[in-house]
């Protein structure tokens, strides 16, 4: 992080999927909290004209496309799955872009002077470039099973492709063994509300 970011807490916030992170996220916003979505920004970089759109296509060819030029992300998500070093290649190409887009949102987050920047980072644990960037890490949590149904019913994937997605994310415990706090989302929103305001109070009094 640059000597700007030092000036200002920053947060990493992450989760299984379907564990709640878009939800605290906005609760978090709510507060005043600046939240920089790397998924947001994965998207970015690889929807139609994404920067990293003609490095895609050279490696794993029009086939990965969409017509107007996007990432075919649902055949990209199957064949990465299946074919374990294809995952290798496309976060070589992908991550040194985000990482680009994310230093660009994070100039912007800071002229907004908020007390804190929230990165929200699914894969923070799984990833190298994020370790030691944060001055506590937030995980969102709920059971396995909840996890399963939720993505099932918002995805509309077969159960199987979400336990499969599940079993390639570092495991609930040792999510929550990194943990500086733990949101619980099993409960009702106003639960994970609760929480969220809770954090926010330690966090502002860092």
């Amino acid at each position: 992080m640059s000597e700007t970011t030092k000036q200002i807490t920053t947060i990493g916030l992450t989760g299984g999927i379907g564990s709640g992170k878009s939800l605290a996220a906005r609760e978090f916003n709510r507060l005043g909290a600046q939240i920089i979505d790397s998924d947001a920004l994965a998207h970015q970089v690889t929807s139609a004209g994404g920067v990293a759109m003609p490095a895609i296509e050279v490696a794993f060819g029009k086939e990965f496309l969409m017509e107007d030029g996007s990432l075919n992300r649902e055949k990209m998500r199957e064949y990465a799955f299946n074919h374990r070093p294809a995952l290798t290649i496309l976060e070589s190409i992908t991550h040194p872009l985000i990482q680009a887009a994310s230093h660009a949102a994070l100039e912007a987050a800071l002229s907004k002077n908020p007390p804190y920047i929230i990165f929200m980072i699914p894969l923070l644990f799984e990833s190298n470039n994020w370790q030691g960037r944060f001055s506590k890490i937030i995980v969102t949590d709920c059971s396995v099973e909840t996890q399963v149904e939720r993505v099932v019913l918002r995805n509309k994937l077969p159960r199987e492709q979400v336990e499969k997605i599940m079993a390639a994310q570092m495991s609930r415990e040792e999510r929550l063994k990194n943990a500086d706090f733990v949101i619980n989302n099993d409960g009702f929103l106003v639960d994970l509300n609760l929480q969220v305001m809770d954090i926010h109070q330690k966090i502002i009094s860092l």
